[in-house]
């Protein structure tokens, strides 16, 4: 059996007072803080790529069935701003800094950014984007473990859209009559 919860909750005040400069950091964070201030960097580049391809395709977009498509991809692009924003926000609390800076943007992202000619071929390129989001979203999951489970669960939240996004585009493919996924 399990023995009841008990916290030495004077000395947990007590470096609560101690450390206060460390914000949301605290004795109980077991994960490298600076590592994962760099992964989430990382994620941030990848979530401003995928924003910015998704955005690009929106306007892109032509053909007969490009009016849905093109508007899915804008909902795509709001839901990864809205990822890079979380993501910011969790570097924050971390003590890093986010890095939005366009220099080297494209080497820090997972993802790639490709055009597409054709509105198949915008979809591709954003299948692939989000299979490689899906993918290594899906590693620092199993990295972060239980060393830092608030990170963890963003990036959880993270690849549970990145997943419906790969399902939507996957299903966009065979609206426009590729016939394979």
């Amino acid at each position: 059996m399990k023995e009841p919860f008990k916290a030495d909750l004077q000395a947990i005040q007590r470096r609560a007072r101690d450390k206060m400069d460390e914000g949301a950091v605290t004795g109980a964070y077991k994960a490298d803080r600076e590592q994962v201030i760099a992964v989430l960097n990382e994620v941030l580049a990848t979530e401003i790529v995928c924003t910015m391809r998704y955005r690009n395709h929106h306007y892109m977009a032509s053909g007969a069935f490009a009016e849905p498509i093109a508007a899915e991809f804008l909902v795509h692009a709001n839901e990864e701003q809205g990822h890079a924003d979380l993501v910011s926000k969790r570097i924050t609390q971390l003590g890093g800094v986010p890095n939005w800076s366009p220099e080297g943007l494209l080497t820090r992202s997972h993802a790639p950014y490709v055009n597409g000619e054709n509105l198949q071929q915008m979809i591709r390129e954003n299948l692939v984007a989000e299979r490689v989001a899906v993918q290594t979203y899906s590693e620092i999951v199993r990295w972060l473990a239980n060393d830092d489970p608030t990170t963890r669960r963003i990036m959880e939240e993270l690849l549970s859209v990145e997943e419906e996004h790969a399902d939507d585009l996957a299903n966009m493919l065979e609206t426009v009559g590729s016939g394979t996924r």
